[in-house]
């Protein structure tokens, strides 16, 4: 039943694409299943996207989604009943005072505000 459910929401999502709907696809499933991302051209390594790193430029330039139908089709997608599960800010800003989970870390940061530690309270979190 879910799998037909996203092949479904995959279906209708990348009939809203406009132009390059192949290159634009692709690159969205880069972006969903690429850990890290250093530039665009790092998405061009990832096993779903099959075309070459010039593509994403390209794919960019020539898609025309339909903004308006593919944010309805996402706000489908969020449940009636319950509160939303929202993502977590996973910047490497200090927020020493934020509540965080037991098993935080320290983290080191090469750059740092002038007079300030390179060291801050970080947080663990499950990838």
């Amino acid at each position: 039943m879910k799998n037909a459910r996203l092949e479904e929401f995959r279906q209708v999502a990348y009939k809203y694409l406009g132009r390059a709907k192949d290159a634009t696809f692709e690159l969205t499933d880069a972006i969903l299943l690429t850990r890290n991302v250093y530039s665009l051209a790092d998405l061009s390594l990832s096993p779903v996207f099959r075309r070459k790193w010039s593509s994403i430029y390209e794919a960019l330039q020539d898609s025309r989604p339909q903004r308006q139908k593919l944010m309805q089709l996402y706000i489908k997608q969020i449940p009636a009943e319950g509160r939303p599960l929202l993502a977590g800010d996973h910047t490497n800003w200090s927020r020493p005072d934020a509540v965080t989970l037991q098993e935080r870390t320290y983290e080191h940061s090469g750059t740092s505000i002038a007079g300030n530690k390179p060291i801050t309270v970080g947080h663990w979190s499950l990838d």
